[in-house]
């Protein structure tokens, strides 16, 4: 009975490993993704065997502290470095860092997630083509609790980087947000709290 009970947390482990083996060595951003991989890869077909995205983070960590450690950290840096400049520019948007590069797992293919609360969508789009900054946009789902948003997420190359522009209406931004409703929430910070990650002053004080 006792070994019934354990099978399928050893699946998910195995799962788990290999995911974030894929993810640290293929430079794949994506959980979904590379859990689907993971699985294919050793013969799983049963998807209640996938594990939860925490699960593949701590395998992740863990690989890159073994495996990655000194180049993965000099990565992180250089991405939150692209981020906060990136920020301080559209620093009237009130602007957060966001998912992988801010959780410190971002692989190296990433993109910079950022999350825009401005009065109007339509402030970012004219702000970018006046910077003559090139960019597409697609609409996505965020939540807070069981209530959907739609919006705007603008794509756009930041220093041979991708970055991604989530615009959020204004109110949204003392909301907990979340990708999907049963989802954790998205963890942000602002531009002090990204200076102080990076061991700065904050910026804008320099740049003041």
């Amino acid at each position: 009975m006792n070994r019934k009970h354990l099978r399928p947390g050893g699946v998910r482990l195995r799962i788990a490993a290999a995911a974030a083996r894929i993810m640290a060595e293929d430079g794949i951003d994506s959980f979904a993704l590379a859990k689907r991989k993971a699985a294919r890869q050793l013969g799983v077909g049963d998807e209640r065997a996938l594990p939860a995205n925490e699960e593949i983070e701590a395998e992740l960590t863990a690989y890159r502290s073994i495996y990655q450690a000194a180049e993965h950290s000099e990565r992180i840096v250089e991405l939150r470095r692209l981020a906060l400049n990136a920020m301080l520019l559209l620093e009237r948007f009130r602007p957060y860092l966001t998912g992988a590069v801010l959780k410190g797992i971002a692989g190296r293919y990433a993109e910079i997630d950022l999350q825009l609360f401005p009065e109007s969508a339509k402030e970012v789009e004219i702000f970018l083509l006046d910077q003559r900054i090139p960019y597409t946009s697609v609409e996505v789902r965020r939540y807070s609790g069981d209530r959907v948003r739609a919006v705007a997420q603008l794509s756009v190359t930041w220093d041979e980087t991708p970055l991604r522009l989530s615009v959020f209406d204004p109110r949204d931004e003392r909301l907990s947000l979340k990708t999907s409703p049963s989802g954790k929430i998205m963890e942000r910070a602002d531009i002090a709290e990204v200076s102080a990650l990076l061991g700065a002053p904050d910026a804008r004080r320099r740049t003041g």
